[in-house]
């Protein structure tokens, strides 16, 4: 990884740069942070002779090697520096609350309007709301775009950004061209290698965050670390890890809580954590006990499902959704905890 002097390379640095790392079958991967440029070199980057031709510029502060699988989200790298922002919130000065509908229903927009609302009031500091919806059954709903309008109108008038899921290549370049603040990558896409270089090509040189929901079925913490290093490798830093609980399920829960991981994610990487309670736990009564949990254990966020009348909602919002009013007691004592844990 290369730091120049400057906070960012001109085109003819740049050029040379690139020129020097072909010799030796190597690439540059240019990495935009809020306040310096870092520029991955893609391929070996054990050949000596290369690092010694870098190094010798006068423009380029130091080469770093980091022998890593994940050698740009790793704790070490240069970009521990990045910080993400999202909602207003510099992720790990503030803890981050995310919160609306598991589903959003096209048909009943002021019910999401009025909880976009009430959420506002109870502290968010983003909406989310499902568009378009991954099901095992083919004839559960689907979702529908014409949600995406409800979702980007309720940003208007609440003036919160927001956090949309996308599956595809056409619903990524539909949510892009709407404005979707935070792109989900869901549990299902969480190893969807081809899904994830698309995400990290479209978003390079943009402000648009990712979060990347854990896979459900395997998981390690390498493995998701390194997930989520396809995202940044192509030029967006601003990624964020999402627990949201793993197979195999705990009897009462609808999957296996894995809040207890943001530790682990933390000593390997400088990527913010931002947990979802309501998948791991599945049960509206067990959210509140989760969150903090999860904030004890260091998340930077909370992603939850909330929702002002709950059993009228689609999706999992009947059994998974807290009230706003539940979500602003929640926050509460959340902010309590982070307080305690960060001193």
């Amino acid at each position: 990884m290369i730091i120049p002097k400057s906070p960012k390379l001109t085109d003819a640095q740049l050029t040379e740069i690139r020129s020097i790392v072909g010799d030796f079958n190597c690439s540059i991967q240019v990495i935009e942070g809020a306040g310096q440029n870092v520029y991955a070199i893609v391929g070996d980057e054990r050949h000596e002779l290369m690092i010694n031709r870098i190094e010798g510029l006068a423009y380029v502060d130091r080469v770093d090697t980091i022998q890593s699988p994940h050698k740009l989200l790793d704790v070490r790298s240069e970009l521990k520096n990045h910080r993400v922002v999202f909602g207003g919130v510099e992720l790990g000065k503030e803890l981050l609350l995310i919160g609306g509908h598991c589903t959003v229903d096209p048909n009943d927009a002021n019910k999401f309007f009025e909880t976009a609302d009430a959420l506002k009031e109870a502290g968010v500091h983003a909406l989310r709301g499902g568009v378009w919806k991954p099901r095992t059954n083919p004839y559960s709903y689907q979702g529908d775009v014409k949600a995406l309008d409800v979702l980007m109108e309720a940003s208007q008038r609440t003036g919160l950004p927001v956090n949309a899921e996308v599956m595809d290549e056409e619903q990524l370049d539909i949510a892009l061209d709407a404005g979707v603040h935070m792109l989900q990558i869901g549990t299902r896409n969480a190893l969807n290698y081809s899904l994830l270089r698309q995400v990290g090509q479209k978003v390079a040189g943009r402000d648009t965050v990712v979060l990347l929901k854990r896979g459900r079925h395997m998981g390690p913490v390498n493995e998701f670390i390194s997930a989520a290093e396809y995202i940044v490798n192509f030029g967006n830093p601003n990624v964020v890890l999402c627990p949201r609980g793993t197979l195999p399920g705990l009897e009462g829960y609808r999957n296996q809580p894995d809040e207890s991981i943001t530790p682990l994610l933390k000593e390997k990487t400088w990527a913010p954590v931002v947990v979802d309670p309501s998948h791991s736990v599945g049960k509206a009564m067990y959210v509140e006990s989760c969150s903090m949990a999860a904030v004890a254990y260091g998340a930077d966020g909370l992603c939850i499902e909330s929702h002002l009348d709950p059993v009228s909602g689609l999706g999992d919002d009947p059994k998974q959704a807290i009230t706003p009013e539940a979500f602003k007691s929640l926050a509460e004592k959340c902010r309590a905890i982070w307080k305690l844990k960060r001193g």
